[in-house]
């Protein structure tokens, strides 16, 4: 069977990232217009004019940088905390004393906040700290006393970084925690979905041969009584634990990403491709001697899996109604088409399910009502409902909405 992999990314920080570029820009901006408005009394505004020249260069050139956790590497992080501390400290060369002990701005302004951001979102609160201390330093170096405004600004940029640093860590954990849920979600379904079949399967041949060869003797006794244990063995794997992981998670430039793995064709992984399919055509099948099929005159249609899921569901509670009726018990199907939804109904006449049976099999490991038959209807987004009075036989309604897709974990998130 041919495998596919659909992609899909969970990222809280790639926003952050979209914003801190337009930060830049903006602020780059706001600092030239400062200046502009007060060129004519800087000592020496030429100095001035060289740094905005080059903090122009440097912020659109670099746009492609701060565009991912990625492309945002440390050598470019130093580079730039680098920019933003020169202009700080060019500051001293441009403007005049007396304006610098007025409190005026620095050449960058609060561009210089953008690069302690950049800081924050690639490497957490740690690196923000580290950051905001550089720049704290060389705003006091500027000022040359700790004045008020200059505190303030500075415990405001430190707070704000940090606080924007720890955000993202755990913006990161709680992604790395929804990967590991959908992991576990996807497997569990991957596991209900392998037992459904293995039930259908393997384990009912293996019980007719322990029940033959205990009948026939002999050599068959024996064979039947090692597929006995054989049965016992597998229906305790099937109930145990998890199949390998359905999804894989793994980081990427942009954000977390959970690759989901699944069947690309086949009857198990058309995707619900084609053309509905007419539900009585499957259940056709099973109508005998002692199953009577009662539809009705026009195609009962649904997706193709949802169809063949639907059908499995009601192969199933036959089988039980075989295994645990007779093989002389009569059945009946009856198919409903609603406006919005499929009803099948399959009852029997046999002895009924003594109340709390289903239970016990259930702690057993035979999930054959558990997993064949209300596992398929909860993954097509339907229900079953059982209803067995003892010495009146059993019925089991099934519900299908017309719309069902089989779920088994395949649903994307962003």
């Amino acid at each position: 069977m041919a495998r596919r992999e659909r992609v899909m990314r969970m990222s809280v920080e790639q926003p952050l990232w979209r914003a801190l570029a337009a930060y830049r820009v903006l602020t780059m901006l706001y600092a030239i217009a400062v200046f502009a408005t007060s060129y004519r009394e800087f000592a020496r505004p030429w100095v001035a004019v060289a740094y905005f020249t080059v903090l122009v260069a440097w912020t659109l050139a670099t746009l492609p940088k701060v565009a991912g956790a990625a492309s945002c590497t440390r050598r470019f992080l130093a580079a730039d905390l680098t920019v933003a501390i020169a202009g700080i400290l060019l500051t001293v060369v441009a403007d005049t004393p007396e304006r610098i002990a007025d409190g005026r701005p620095t050449l960058p302004t609060i561009w210089t906040a953008g690069a302690v951001l950049a800081f924050a979102i690639k490497g957490g609160w740690r690196w923000a700290a580290v950051a905001s201390t550089l720049v704290a330093a060389a705003n006091l170096i500027e000022r040359g006393s700790p004045a008020r405004d200059t505190v303030h600004n500075v415990i405001l940029v430190w707070v704000a970084s940090i606080a924007i640093g720890y955000v993202v860590e755990v913006a990161r954990a709680s992604e790395r925690t929804l990967a590991r849920a959908l992991e576990i979600e996807a497997a569990t379904r991957e596991r209900e979905r392998l037992a459904r079949d293995i039930h259908d399967g393997v384990l009912q041949v293996l019980a007719m041969v322990q029940r033959r060869g205990a009948v026939i003797g002999g050599e068959a006794a024996e064979l039947g009584r090692m597929a006995g244990e054989q049965e016992v063995a597998l229906r305790t794997l099937v109930s145990g634990g998890l199949v390998p992981v359905a999804r894989v998670p793994r980081d990427g430039a942009d954000g977390l990403t959970v690759g989901t793995v699944d069947g690309g064709t086949g009857e198990d992984g058309d995707a619900d491709e084609g053309r509905p399919t007419d539900l009585r055509a499957l259940l056709a099948r099973y109508a005998g001697a002692r199953t009577s099929l009662a539809e009705p005159g026009a195609p009962v249609l649904l997706a193709p899996s949802a169809a063949r899921e639907l059908a499995a569901a009601v192969g199933a509670a036959l089988d039980n109604v075989r295994r645990h009726a007779g093989e002389q018990a009569r059945a009946w199907i009856l198919v409903e088409d609603e406006t919005d939804m499929v009803i099948v109904t399959v009852r029997d006449d046999g002895p009924g399910i003594p109340e709390g049976r289903l239970a016990e099999a259930e702690g057993e490991g035979r999930l054959g009502v558990a997993q064949s038959i209300r596992g398929r209807l909860r993954d097509l987004g339907g229900s079953a409902e059982l209803i067995s009075t003892p010495g009146q036989g059993t019925e089991v309604e099934l519900k299908v909405p017309k719309a069902a897709r089989v779920s088994r974990g395949k649903a994307e998130h962003r």
